[in-house]
């Protein structure tokens, strides 16, 4: 029988299961399931979609060696003493908690302590949001965890993670090593945490546990092999492409995320650049934008456009659309941090007013985003040379020379589409290998399919210092106003 292992890539609208051939790396099957893509879900939802896209797979003639779990980042998940949900859980991208993490960063030095700044995507700001508005819930909670930790914990009865997944937390340091409860008790109070029990945070090539009996019948898969310790989507894409330190790598999905692997951590005071780990032992320095392809998305799906034929018309366009500029904040944003903001044009004309013109100025505000959170790393020693692109938009050619031609760097796309679930794929075929998960995702890098090389004339038509000083205004009107505290979730 062909060994192979199963690599998981669990999302905010869908989960994946990709199966990779152990000694080969050829990807041999996959298994799709979709969820609501709601900013606040039923964990219980990811565990049922997990299971429905294993079950879609066809594994016949195949011995399943292992598997491991890469997630969507910074969720928070409540457990009772029963690991049941206390209540759905707010995803990455729901900005509720923004005032608790501008109150918890003036009582701590979080990029000091944790390599981050906080803002309202990560866990910690969440915890506090719950404290906040629903101590009861709180109170019922015996366990806290991220989305992935949850999928560990239903796959081996191991509540357990791993660095690249605990730095996303807020409460675990990168640069110790080490849970800092001190800052827990910031959120949600010295009682509180004492009792809440955390994930272990395991290494790369430490197995988070074995499939249960339960689990195993559910999924069809034999029970007891290793589950990997997973990791948070993009430490875990960074393995699926093989990324070399140094490198920058930019997803394209309903965020926008630019990262490079490092040999020492990072710390912005600024808050722009998230100091994150990795899942291969070193760090993933990280920018990211809550609005990125669904932008054009919304655009085309406003005028009943189909999305290709709108980035096709959009490709057609010179860049700058005329000179209509659109900050593409649709539901808050990160980077910059401005959760509070809202998308606008500014430079309409009468000649500009048109659909082709408008698909054209959503690409461009993304595209320039992008620049924005390059300029962010470079704050932190990342000088890249070159681009990799991955996620949904690095399939269409339009994606591809917005981002070459706004940040002026080459661009290059890597075979396959499934980074995620590849790269969780790769992580516990090394443990069933006996190597590490860093040699061996730089052996299975994938080759580039494509390159796109920035036009340098049209560079400023992105018009990148019109949109900063937007930006900088944009911050002043943000910093004037009261943070009014927010209740949803």
């Amino acid at each position: 029988m062909r060994r192979v292992t199963l690599g998981v890539d669990s999302r905010t609208q869908s989960t994946k299961v990709l199966a990779v051939d152990v000694e080969a790396g050829e990807e041999v099957a996959e298994g799709r399931a979709s969820h609501t893509g709601a900013d606040v879900q039923d964990p219980r939802d990811w565990w049922n979609a997990l299971v429905a896209a294993t079950r879609q797979m066809s594994l016949d003639g195949l011995d399943v060696a292992g598997l491991a779990v890469g997630g969507q980042q910074h969720g928070l998940v409540t457990l009772d003493a029963s690991a049941e949900p206390v209540r759905h859980a707010p995803l990455w991208n729901n900005v509720a908690s923004a005032a608790d993490a501008e109150r918890l960063n003036r009582l701590a030095d979080f990029p000091e302590a944790v390599g981050s700044l906080l803002v309202a995507s990560i866990t910690i700001a969440k915890l506090a949001h719950l404290a906040r508005t629903a101590p009861g819930d709180l109170d019922r909670s015996a366990a806290i965890c991220l989305p992935h930790d949850y999928l560990n914990l239903r796959l081996t009865g191991e509540l357990a993670t791993d660095r690249g997944e605990a730095s996303g937390s807020g409460w675990w340091s990168p640069a110790e090593g080490r849970i800092r409860r001190d800052l827990l008790a910031l959120a949600v109070g010295e009682a509180a945490t004492e009792r809440l029990r955390l994930p272990e945070v395991r290494g790369p090539e430490e197995i988070a546990g074995r499939l249960t009996r339960e689990a195993a019948a559910e999924l069809g898969l034999p029970v007891g092999i290793p589950v990997g310790p997973g990791s948070g989507d993009n430490p875990m894409a960074a393995v699926g492409i093989g990324a070399e330190v140094g490198e920058a790598v930019v997803s394209l999905g309903t965020s926008g995320v630019a990262y490079a692997v490092s040999e020492r951590p990072s710390a912005d005071e600024s808050g722009e650049v998230a100091g994150f780990a990795d899942a291969t032992g070193r760090f993933l320095p990280l920018a990211c934008m809550l609005n990125c392809t669904r932008v054009v998305d919304v655009i085309a799906a406003m005028f009943g456009m189909p999305l290709p034929k709108a980035l096709d018309r959009a490709a057609m366009m010179t860049p700058g659309a005329g000179g209509l500029v659109m900050l593409p904040y649709l539901g808050g944003e990160r980077t910059p941090n401005l959760p509070r903001a809202t998308g606008s044009l500014s430079g309409v004309t009468a000649s500009n007013a048109t659909l082709d013109h408008l698909v054209r100025a959503a690409l461009d505000g993304v595209a320039a985003g992008i620049a924005y959170c390059l300029d962010a790393l470079s704050r932190v020693g990342v000088a890249p040379r070159e681009l990799t692109l991955v996620g949904g938009g690095a399939r269409h050619p339009a994606w591809r020379q917005a981002i070459a031609d706004a940040t002026g760097l080459p661009v290059s796309v890597r075979a396959g589409a499934e980074h995620v679930a590849r790269g969780a794929a790769i992580q516990v075929a090394a443990i069933v290998r006996g190597e590490t998960v860093a040699s061996l995702a730089a052996a299975r890098r994938p080759a580039v399919t494509a390159e796109v090389a920035p036009r340098p004339e049209f560079r400023e038509a992105f018009q990148l210092d019109v949109r900063r000083r937007m930006i900088l205004d944009l911050k002043a009107f943000a910093a004037a106003e009261p943070a009014a505290p927010t209740t949803g979730v």
